[in-house]
């Protein structure tokens, strides 16, 4: 069950695909307060991130060959709880949803030695040329595996997103 904050708990969060780890937290990895830096944070999110725009197709081959790729346009990090050093971490991640163009996606890392979740990464990322840099909407074969990714790591509770940032419906007109 979700917090009253709307926060999912451990056991949800681990239901999803884990995509990083399990990480030990290594004492280079503690800041000057005693718990891991917000740095170590961001890496393992980031990571995870990527690792399911890889299972999407989206690699260095995607970006070589179709001369396409995603940038993130928006990211949003939060913390619910400290790590340290000693601790054992992973990062699940979600597809929250899409556009024809934008994929917003989260990465939840938790501390497995504390069954709790530590941290969120919210991201939206755009798709684009990379010739001209300008946002270009997807390929058939690029949605079908968004499509696919959405749906592997749908759930029963809602993504704690920050409602800053994420999928935008242009006004019609």
């Amino acid at each position: 069950m979700t917090s009253p904050a709307g926060i999912p708990s451990y056991h949800q969060v681990v239901a999803l695909p884990r995509e990083c780890g399990p990480v030990l937290v290594p004492s280079a990895y503690e800041d000057e307060n005693g718990h891991m830096n917000i740095r170590h944070y961001f890496d393992l999110e980031a990571q995870a991130i990527a690792e399911v725009f890889d299972r999407m197709g989206i690699t260095d081959d995607y970006r070589t060959t179709r001369d396409q790729g995603f940038f993130t346009a928006e990211h949003h990090i939060r913390y619910h709880a400290e790590v340290h050093v000693g601790d054992r971490v992973s990062v699940h991640a979600r597809i929250v949803e899409r556009s024809d163009k934008v994929v917003h996606a989260m990465a939840f890392l938790v501390d497995d030695t504390t069954e709790r979740l530590a941290s969120t990464l919210e991201v939206t990322a755009t798709h684009v040329d990379l010739t001209s840099r300008r946002v270009v909407s997807f390929a058939d074969d690029v949605t079908d595996a968004v499509d696919r990714e959405l749906a592997r790591t749908d759930v029963d509770w809602p993504a704690p997103v920050c409602g800053a940032m994420g999928i935008r419906a242009r006004a019609a007109g």
